[in-house]
This record gives structure tokens, C-alpha cells and sequence, in this order.
């Protein structure tokens, strides 16, 4: 990893998240918004989904790799927790900021607009904190050490 880009690898990073992001976010926005929900209520599950899905798409690989089951939930929370975190909090932000957003319904092209601008904005601010992160040896470097060796895992931590 000392030879890569941390710009291109935050970037990489950055849209694993997103993909992990955008699933729980839009699963959970079309359910609080076809149920009715309370914009706390609706963002409480979209939070929740997508830090699901998001940690989900970061276990795959590294089970793949050769880490037991308990090590890669370790690894995914190390590599996406602060990704994740501050994805949602742009997300959302932007979600509650656009007057209607929440309340539009989901056929209404304000509801997917806004969605979709929020998570624009949520990607270009998430990228250069995970770029620090990766700088530092944290974030998503943890992934990638399991990446690069093969599937040989080392004893140990992660790092934090």
C-alpha cells in the first residue's frame, strides 16, 4: 500500500461506502416514507440500514480473505465506522435541509433528487476524511492489508 495513491484509494473507499450507504439509506427512506414515519423515525432506519450494509459489503471480502468471522466484523467496523458515520451525517443533513425533501413522497422527483444530491455531497465530503484516514494507516488501510496479502491474515489487530 506504500506505493499507492491515498487520493485514488479514498476514492475507492469512499465509493464502497457510498454503495453500502445509498442501499440502507434508500431502503430505509422509501420504508419510513411509504409507512408514514416521523423524519426522526424514517432517519433513524436509514442511518441503521446503511451502516448494515455498509459494514455487510466490507465482511464479504475479508471473510474471502481468510479471517474468521469475529476478525472481519473487527476489520469492517475499524475500516468503515468514521466513513460511514460522517456519510450519514452529510446524507441526512442535506435530506433535512432541502424544504420537502422528507416530507415529498416517493414518486415525487423532489424525494429522489434530493436523495440522490445528498449522497453527492455526502461522497465528496466523506473522500478527503477517508483520504486522512488511509494517510494514517486507519479507515479502509485496514481492508486493504488483508487485500494485498493474499488471504494470509496476520495475528494481529486491526488498526484503530
Amino acid at each position: 500500500m506504500e506505493n499507492a495513491n491515498p487520493t485514488r484509494l479514498a476514492i475507492a473507499a469512499t465509493l464502497h461506502c457510498l454503495t453500502g450507504c445509498a442501499i440502507g439509506e434508500v431502503l430505509g427512506m422509501v420504508i419510513g416514507t411509504a409507512l408514514g414515519w416521523s423524519d426522526l423515525a424514517t432517519i433513524a432506519l436509514a442511518v441503521a440500514l446503511a451502516f448494515v450494509f455498509g459494514y455487510a459489503l466490507t465482511v464479504r471480502p475479508v471473510l474471502r480473505s481468510g479471517l474468521p468471522l469475529a476478525q472481519a466484523i473487527r476489520v469492517a467496523l475499524v475500516a468503515d465506522t468514521v466513513s460511514i458515520a460522517v456519510m450519514e451525517l452529510v446524507d441526512n443533513g442535506v435530506m433535512l435541509a432541502v424544504p420537502g425533501a422528507m416530507r415529498a413522497g416517493l414518486t415525487d422527483p423532489l424525494f429522489w433528487g434530493s436523495l440522490a444530491g445528498a449522497l453527492a455531497v455526502a461522497f465528496v465530503v466523506t473522500v478527503p476524511v477517508n483520504r486522512a484516514l488511509i494517510v494514517r494507516g486507519r479507515g479502509h488501510a485496514a481492508v486493504h492489508q488483508h487485500h494485498h496479502h493474499g488471504g494470509q491474515h496476520h495475528d494481529a489487530p486491526a488498526a484503530s
